[in-house]
């Protein structure tokens, strides 16, 4: 994992409350044990910290978590065990990262997988390494990076509303795609504006250079003709 120069941070342990949203930290998958173990043990924020932590859970949707669930089973096809409602719940349900890679998978035509050994391990640095793998395919799909959420965000549920945001990216992606990979209801998520590129022929072009544009006036409609200048008597004819 990057150390704590990388981060704009003043320092990663304890008193630090925004390096699981810093933007400078890269995704990596060398996670030390010390560092597993430090995130394993870590206890609940008190002050600050948990006012900033109240504040990031309340971002996080309900109504969207039951489609993002709904879709998540129905792209992976297989057997999977619908988790009970709620933001826990639904964190621990892919904090192993197993789901989230069998969903980009899912997403590419078979023999183009992008994370080609997916294991279910009960290690922390296992994990969190899967975690990083889907970011990275997540990513390199069409997910913008300003909508990847960080391994802590999922793994410590630290910012779900941010895991929520990454899936429906990706979801959207996928839709505006339409390439056939996409299972569920198209409707669970909006279809990206596609670009409409316009050409014109040399003679367009020319006919367009002739044509006054509003912006020049226009000669027609009312116009001062017969007004008299200002101070003089009105002639009435």
């Amino acid at each position: 994992m990057a150390d704590a120069s990388r981060c704009n941070c003043p320092s990663r342990k304890g008193s630090c409350i925004s390096w699981s949203s810093c933007s400078s930290r890269p995704f990596s998958s060398d996670f030390s044990a010390a560092f597993c173990r430090e995130m394993a043990n870590r206890g609940p924020s008190y002050g600050l910290s948990r006012e900033v932590q109240e504040k990031i859970e309340q971002k996080y949707d309900p109504e969207l978590e039951s489609r993002l669930v709904d879709w998540i089973i129905i792209q992976c096809g297989e057997n999977i065990e619908h988790p009970p409602p709620g933001r826990q719940h639904f964190q621990k349900w892919l904090m192993d990262g197993t789901l989230l890679c069998k969903l980009i998978n899912n997403l590419h035509p078979k023999g183009k997988e992008p994370i080609p050994k997916i294991t279910e391990s009960k290690m922390a640095f296992k994990q969190m390494e899967q975690i990083s793998h889907f970011l990275k395919a997540a990513e390199i799909y069409g997910v913008r990076t300003t909508d990847i959420f960080q391994t802590v965000d999922l793994w410590e549920g630290k910012d779900m509303a941010a895991v929520q945001r990454t899936l429906l990216a990706l979801g959207s992606e996928a839709v505006t795609r339409d390439d056939g990979c996409y299972k569920g209801d198209p409707s669970w998520f909006h279809r990206k504006a596609q670009r409409n590129q316009r050409g014109f022929s040399e003679e367009q072009l020319r006919q367009g250079q002739n044509v006054i544009g509003l912006q020049m006036g226009s000669n027609k409609g009312a116009s001062q003709s017969g007004m008299t200048g200002y101070g003089m008597p009105r002639q009435i004819i």
